[in-house]
């Protein structure tokens, strides 16, 4: 969980720090980034039933695979995967590929392999790469994680698709056809310097102006 505290000092860093951003912490409120602690291997689980879904399709494959778990639907643990088969994860709508993910993420997590204390030790570079390592996780999907599993402060996914058309839309100017031009990774980047050491508030905000595009995460 993040502390209140520290949310308040991050905004008022932002506010000072970016005009754009002040005006979006003034419409949206203070952040409720890390309000509760979220296990790691429950984050986990749910980004790879979700991966390439909508919200409302990974949300119902969620709550099928809950029911077959005998799992509370906010609550997977690995304990709850040692007594189910592949064929019956894919019978509630996954992927064979998604199947195997989550089983084999459960088989580390039970044989140690996978250790969120000892991966919460590491620093932000780190622990992008061990969750990257894992089966069926990429890039983006290890960035939400260091941000909503292991409330990192200081994250920003150049990979995020909505990060980055919330960007172009507050900091981009208009082309002649009246729509705006993408910002490239060198200019993206430049912005969000300015809000670090807490850039993950910041993506909290610009997720907030696009009327909670990743409200599975948030």
């Amino acid at each position: 969980m993040i502390a209140p505290k520290t949310l308040r000092a991050a905004e008022a860093h932002l506010t000072a720090a970016d005009p754009v951003l002040a005006r979006l912490i003034a419409q949206h409120g203070p952040s409720t980034l890390g309000r509760k602690a979220r296990e790691p291997f429950h984050v986990l689980c749910t980004s790879i039933i979700g991966q390439q879904l909508s919200t409302k399709a990974a949300d119902t494959i969620q709550g099928r695979v809950a029911t077959l778990l005998g799992a509370p639907h906010d609550a997977f643990a690995h304990q709850h995967f040692s007594r189910v088969e592949q064929e019956a994860l894919r019978a509630c709508g996954l992927s064979n590929a998604k199947a195997k993910w989550l089983l084999e993420l459960a088989t580390r997590t039970a044989d140690g392999r996978f250790n969120t204390e000892a991966l919460a030790r590491l620093d932000n570079a780190a622990l992008a790469n061990e969750l990257d390592a894992l089966p069926g996780i990429g890039p983006w999907t290890a960035e939400m994680m260091l941000i909503f599993a292991f409330d990192r402060l200081d994250v920003f996914s150049l990979g995020d698709v909505g990060l980055r058309n919330s960007i172009n839309a507050l900091y981009s100017k208009r082309g002649r056809d009246g729509k705006f031009k993408p910002l490239d990774d060198r200019k993206t980047l430049k912005i969000t310097a300015a809000w670090a050491p807490y850039r993950s508030v910041a993506c909290w905000y610009l997720w907030r102006q696009l009327d909670g595009a990743v409200e599975t995460w948030a």
